[in-house]
């Protein structure tokens, strides 16, 4: 399928939002039943309820552009998801297990702001103001929970993790 125009781009990479989103609402789950750690486990819940509003204001995107919601394959969620249930499987001590699911949600964290920053940055380009303007505040939210994943990092106890 050719691909000819910042639109169809646009339209495309909202696809790929959609199912990354859909697909962390699994995994928020899983990474806050897996941690042991009582602050860790609250920020993935809280997360997950924010995700559902990146996923109702991506339908709302659909909608503006006369689209129905669609789901894209995001094989880069698809791939981080994938590198962290290797190490699950792994059998880690759950001090590092720990870690490693804030690690891991950072790293996804990272690939949905780079996705939410092309596309409000397209959309604003494209003329879809109102779109742009939803798009920006997933950013903004997916901005503030990889810092709030930061600060959990910052103040985890990693002397513990390594005895």
């Amino acid at each position: 399928m050719a691909m000819d125009s910042a639109q169809e781009l646009f339209e495309h990479e909202l696809e790929d939002i959609y199912y990354a989103e859909h697909e962390l609402l699994d995994v928020l789950d899983q990474l806050a039943e897996q941690t042991d750690h009582e602050e860790i486990t609250r920020a993935f819940e809280e997360h997950r309820e924010e995700t559902e509003g990146h996923i109702d204001r991506v339908e709302q995107v659909f909608e503006m552009i006369g689209e129905p919601p669609e789901e894209e394959e995001c094989e880069g969620i698809q791939g981080l998801v994938e590198e962290h249930r290797e190490l699950a499987d792994m059998d880690p001590d759950q001090d590092v297990l720990d870690i490693g699911n804030v690690t891991a949600a950072q790293k996804t964290e990272h690939y949905e702001i780079a996705a939410y920053g092309n596309l409000a940055l397209m959309a604003d380009r494209l003329g879809m103001d109102e779109a742009g303007d939803l798009l920006h505040e997933n950013l903004e939210e997916e901005e503030a929970a990889l810092e709030k994943l930061k600060d959990l990092t910052d103040q985890y106890d990693f002397e513990t993790a390594a005895a």
